[in-house]
């Protein structure tokens, strides 16, 4: 218990100082931000900055904080270390730096982003990266909540009319004003989300205070992983929206498009971050628990979050396990379907301030998810196979997002080594998984180790030779 609770006061400690030092780094000022100098009424939308914090956390949450964390609980309690010094050191600046940088040219997406500190062939391929990673979220949260409601509604509504329904709210969300839809319900489900979490850290130091059920960093660090998988880079991928993740990229500039002052970027992007970290590192220490008490046996991690939260919160926590598998993937589906809408028509030059415009780029978005709905539901495994190289092209999208940060640090004569080291270390996360994992290319992990850190090698030895150009160029740089 003593390290969990080292953990999570090293998390608020992170945002008070790192996330301080992050804020100088950048230095926001009094500028006209894009929610006032370009106002549509539908995206570009002023919002107060409490709305913005909760819709931003839930945005990059969902059920991710919870799943990953469960599963990445499997690890033992190296998973806490991962979900502190990711949130603060990667996750936090991540995010806070994307949303930023948004912010400053005009809300732009996070293709358009990389293109402009990259370069065009770069922004191609994390505009693939990207597309992708936000269409398999906005498909892989169909079939599962659907499925859910049918259980629980008459027979004749079936799990096919549910995913219609589901379809249709998400069009809504995705074509309407951001402060219609998504701007009334995300801060409730938000709220519902962090209360379930409040209530199980007060079950944890109230009913489970013991030492033997949440092991400390000095008695056990083993890897418990039933089936044996390496802590690198398995745990890393299985915990992401808990530490850092691509696909909160796709999310920030969502928000930057809704602030009034620059000033706020701080408490919206690290703060939404850092509380993501708390919420994992909660149920991190719940999963602990819950397989010291019954085994490592159950896998399945929307039925163990279901368990916890019926066994220690009764019949609210079975009525907030049930709103949060429906809700949040949900919630997270139809951001996913908004942010690629907007991407996509920055990539067109085609103004969304028009619905007819919104609706040319938006149904073949849903045609495509749907037969991606489809494979899942009709393929063997289909799910977990669409989930599996989602987890891969998620992290892969953070490497490369964190690269743009750092040539961005770059340009501003900034301290770059702040974005310089996570995005080497996600880096050699990402090759080594998809060169070892089951559904890459199932090298021995030592091969996938060995060809992972060339390839660190080289991408180092290529930024420092590209950063001496910049510089050569642009002496006043320096």
């Amino acid at each position: 218990m003593i390290s969990f609770i080292i953990c999570l006061v090293a998390l608020i400690l992170g945002y008070f100082t790192y996330g301080a030092l992050m804020n100088k780094v950048f230095g926001p000022d009094d500028r006209v931000t894009p929610a006032v100098a370009k106002a549509d009424g539908v995206d570009y939308i002023v919002m107060p900055s409490w709305k913005i914090f909760m819709i931003q956390f839930l945005n990059i949450a969902g059920l991710g904080p919870i799943f990953g964390a469960v599963l990445g609980a499997k690890f033992g309690v190296s998973s806490y270390l991962w979900i502190v010094l990711g949130s603060i050191f990667a996750g936090g600046v991540h995010d806070f730096f994307l949303g930023m940088i948004s912010m400053r040219h005009e809300g732009e997406s996070l293709t358009e982003l990389a293109g402009r500190y990259l370069g065009p062939h770069v922004k191609v391929v994390i505009t693939i990266l990207t597309l992708s990673c936000i269409m398999l979220v906005g498909t892989v949260w169909v079939a599962g909540p659907a499925e859910l409601i049918a259980s629980k509604t008459p027979e004749t509504l079936g799990p096919i009319f549910w995913m219609v329904i589901i379809f249709a709210y998400y069009i809504l969300a995705c074509i309407l004003p951001i402060d219609q839809i998504i701007g009334r319900i995300y801060p409730l489900f938000a709220a519902a989300l962090l209360f379930m979490a409040a209530g199980i850290l007060v079950v944890l130091f109230v009913k489970h205070p013991g030492t033997d059920l949440l092991p400390e960093f000095w008695t056990d660090m083993s890897n418990t992983h039933p089936q044996g998988l390496p802590i690198f880079p398995i745990m890393f991928v299985s915990i992401a929206c808990g530490a850092v993740s691509g696909f909160h990229g796709t999310q920030c500039p969502l928000m930057s498009r809704c602030i009034k002052n620059e000033h706020q970027g701080r408490p919206v992007f690290y703060g939404a971050m850092i509380t993501e970290g708390i919420v994992a590192l909660i149920w991190a220490a719940a999963a602990t628990v819950f397989f010291h008490q019954h085994g490592y046996g159950e896998s399945n991690a929307a039925v163990i979050v279901s368990a916890i939260n019926t066994d220690w919160l009764g019949t609210l926590g079975g009525a907030l396990a049930l709103m949060g598998v429906i809700a949040a993937p949900i919630t997270s589906a139809d951001t996913s379907f908004r942010s690629a809408r907007l991407i996509i028509g920055d990539l067109l030059h085609l103004p969304q301030s028009k619905i007819r415009n919104r609706l040319m780029v938006a149904v073949p978005l849903f045609i495509a998810s749907a037969v991606g709905v489809v494979f899942s539901i009709t393929s063997k495994d289909g799910f977990n196979v669409l989930w599996r190289y989602f987890a891969w092209n998620n992290q892969m999208l953070a490497a490369c997002s964190l690269w743009v940060i750092t040539a961005y640090l770059v340009r501003q004569n900034k301290p770059y080594l702040i974005g310089l080291v996570p995005a080497v270390l996600m880096t050699a996360v990402t090759i080594t998984y998809i060169l070892c994992a089951p559904e890459g290319f199932q090298l021995d992990r030592e091969v996938s180790l060995g060809i992972a850190a060339a390839c660190v090698a080289l991408s180092v030895i290529t930024f420092y030779h590209i950063r001496l150009e910049y510089y050569r160029n642009h002496p006043l740089k320096r």
